[in-house]
């Protein structure tokens, strides 16, 4: 598809991809009086194109574009997902509609971004078996690296949603019990690389979600950090699980890319080590997705995780979720976990870059990490394969470790 609109071949956020997400800035032509400061004030929904972001709100007129979140567009269902996805082509392409759309492009690098949805309920899974069995070795040695219930279920636990925050929120290093119930800032401050779910049309209480019925519900994916105090995280964990060493920051990132932008970057899983139950059974409809990430501290790449390889896909994390009945709302997020590759440089985090900190990680500069230290900047970018050779760009999620308060 070609446009009016000078978009560089590798831009990563063209006519393909078309992200949604919640922006403000007062440089905004083409809203005036109450409606536009109303939004001004909360956010608007906005699409990213090239290096331009364009002001739904101020364009179509529609309020609902003009809520300060996109779950109030989310929740019409995947029906309105695809005719705004069309309009949008439209406007960009014809030239007759040029004179009525560009008004309303700005800059990108002039705007804020927001948190894209109102999250309800946030679930964060575990679902790269490279990562579990770094984690198993690690800790359980000369025992098998996984559970006996990894490969019969996707393990997850439910976090804190009211800590799920926008790319660029401080980093503020925890404090919280540790071994032998001291007490003090985490010194083993760590990221998660993960890709997210943003669930657009709910489910009903007591009706599980097939896994065919996945695109039904979810509107797009994001990119995830979910920071953890792996020091907090080892003396609360057992019997229970992640708390407080989880819980103080999870970050996204602002664009959601939606699934249909996504339909060359299908792949399926690999290949299952035990038959899933019927319910998890994914061979009519694979929901694997060719992702390269890639992990920056200060500048330097660390890592370029593969999600393709991921063990468990989104569409069965949705159906395990749901399978007792539990209902998702428009604005759930549930993310990946860690996604980890087989090689050292496709791990997606420190506790596995650095082997716990027995082989520390030699940075360019000539100094070492094993865990984060104050004013270290954490990004995690993605792409994926486009139709006709283009990228499909994630834009990124970043924070800047702060000390504690």
């Amino acid at each position: 598809m070609s446009s009016w609109l000078d978009l560089p071949g590798d831009t990563g956020f063209g006519l393909a991809n078309l992200p949604l997400g919640v922006f403000s800035g007062d440089d905004t032509p083409g809203m005036q009086g109450g409606a536009y400061e109303c939004a001004e004030q909360r956010g608007r929904t906005g699409v990213a194109v090239g290096d331009r972001v364009l002001d739904l709100a101020a364009l179509t007129g529609d309020p609902v574009h003009a809520t300060g979140s996109l779950n109030a567009f989310l929740a019409k269902g995947p029906d309105e997902w695809r005719r705004l996805r069309r309009q949008l082509v439209e406007w960009l392409t014809d030239p007759a509609r040029r004179g009525e759309v560009e008004p309303h492009l700005v800059p990108r690098a002039s705007v804020r971004m927001h948190l894209p949805v109102e999250v309800g309920d946030y679930v964060d899974f575990y679902s790269s078996r490279h990562h579990a069995e770094n984690l198993g070795r690690l800790f359980r040695p000369g025992q098998p690296p996984l559970t006996p219930n990894w490969a019969h279920l996707p393990i997850g636990y439910h976090g804190r949603s009211g800590t799920v925050q926008v790319s660029g929120t401080p980093v503020r290093r925890p404090r919280g019990q540790q071994k032998d119930g001291a007490f003090g800032p985490s010194r083993r401050l760590d990221i998660e690389a993960e890709v997210g779910f943003v669930v657009g049309a709910p489910s009903r209480l007591g009706e599980p979600v097939p896994v065919g019925a996945f695109p039904e519900h979810v509107f797009g994916v994001c990119l995830v950090n979910d920071w953890s105090a792996r020091d907090i995280q080892a003396w609360e964990y057992v019997p229970l699980g992640p708390f407080l060493g989880k819980s103080f920051l999870t970050s996204v990132s602002p664009w959601v890319v939606p699934l249909e932008a996504l339909a060359a970057a299908r792949v399926a899983p690999p290949e299952r080590d035990v038959a899933v139950l019927p319910y998890l059974d994914d061979a009519a409809e694979p929901w694997g997705l060719d992702l390269t990430l890639e992990v920056w501290l200060n500048g330097e790449r660390l890592s370029r995780p593969p999600f393709g390889p991921m063990y468990w896909t989104a569409a069965q994390q949705l159906a395990h979720m749901t399978i007792n009945g539990a209902s998702v709302r428009t604005g759930d997020l549930f993310a990946s976990g860690t996604v980890s590759g087989p090689d050292r440089d496709q791990r997606g985090s420190l506790i596995e870059l650095s082997w716990n900190g027995a082989e520390p990680i030699k940075l360019a500069d000539g100094t070492t990490r094993a865990f984060l230290e104050d004013g270290d900047v954490v990004t995690i970018t993605a792409s994926a394969p486009g139709p006709d050779g283009e990228r499909i760009g994630f834009g990124e999620v970043t924070g800047r470790v702060e000390a504690t308060f």
